[in-house]
């Protein structure tokens, strides 16, 4: 009975370790995620929620580098880090999340300690990892969307937007007090939720595959850091590949005016950006969201196995 007590102390102590390893490291693989990839995110949520324009007039922004000139030259290079606050506050809790619920349905569905887990269970992982932070991702995206979209909103006469937002707390503060309470700030979940679960399935399972093709077998324990790069940089291409649309519904619901809603729900939102723009209504911003995921990603895993090699 005292040695079963022991293991039983001994494996509890083990699995402590390795949630606080990928703790660490999913953090430092976000914060390097977001500081290679956020200006980009910047212009893709520009794009994404920029308002139809009126009969006879251009739209505000004509394409990815149209809107990078304008911001920059409306609000400096500063401005391509609006909205940076809100993920960067939290990003050691979403990554913390990914990667340590990820780590333990590792463990769940490994058959024997150190045994690499299939393609396929890999997947499952994702998925569940998925699940877990699209209730940190859904009130940090609104936020972060909030601030980023404000300046193309505001100068629009069609948008009906007058609210303006002096901070991530500023946004967090408005919602509390005038969309509902809290819930206010889990405007979007369904589509959050329609995203990070398929889309982090995907992801996770691209990363192994690619790893296991790099390496010619399970083994990947020895892959250079140029193989993690790109195994990192083509899984993050492959979540934005497999979600984007459902990525523009969220964007333009968590922006949408409270007051004067423009859409009523996710389906609503499909409908109408259909009918309004057609197929492409639903790929606005897909440029700087590609370029984006690659050199992100790739920062992202790298910095994880790295920082989780380190510690043992």
């Amino acid at each position: 009975m005292r040695w079963i007590q022991l293991n039983w102390v001994v494996e509890k102590h083990q699995r402590m370790g390795d949630v606080a390893k990928d703790l660490t490291a999913g953090t430092v693989g976000g914060a390097s995620q977001l500081i290679c990839g956020h200006p980009f995110d910047t212009i893709k949520v520009k794009l994404q929620s920029q308002p139809v324009p009126l009969p006879g007039q251009p739209p505000k922004f004509s394409g990815a580098m149209d809107a990078v000139k304008q911001t920059i030259a409306a609000e400096g290079p500063r401005g391509l880090y609006k909205g940076m606050g809100a993920p960067l506050a939290t990003v050691a809790a979403f990554n913390a999340v990914l990667f340590s619920v990820r780590g333990q349905l590792e463990g769940q569905l490994r058959s024997q300690p150190g045994v690499p887990l299939t393609v396929n269970q890999q997947v499952v992982c994702g998925a569940g990892a998925g699940i877990a932070v699209s209730f940190l991702a859904c009130p940090t995206e609104l936020i972060k969307c909030r601030l980023q979209a404000q300046s193309a909103l505001g100068q629009s006469s069609s948008a009906g937007v007058t609210v303006k937002y002096g901070g991530p707390m500023d946004v967090a503060r408005h919602v509390l007090k005038s969309e509902g309470g809290t819930r206010g700030l889990f405007k979007g979940l369904v589509p959050t939720l329609a995203r990070e679960v398929p889309g982090n399935a995907a992801m996770f399972g691209v990363y192994e595959l690619l790893k296991q093709q790099f390496a010619g077998g399970t083994d990947t324990s020895n892959l250079g850091r140029g193989s993690l790069i790109v195994a990192g940089g083509l899984a993050g291409a492959t979540f934005w590949f497999s979600v984007y649309p459902t990525d523009v519904i969220k964007s333009v619901i968590q922006v949408d005016d409270y007051k004067n809603p423009k859409y009523s729900g996710s389906i609503d939102a499909f409908r109408k950006i259909l009918a309004a723009e057609g197929v492409k209504g639903l790929y606005k911003g897909f440029g700087p969201a590609m370029a984006r995921s690659i050199p992100a990603n790739g920062a992202c895993f790298l910095a994880y196995e790295i920082t989780r090699s380190s510690l043992g």
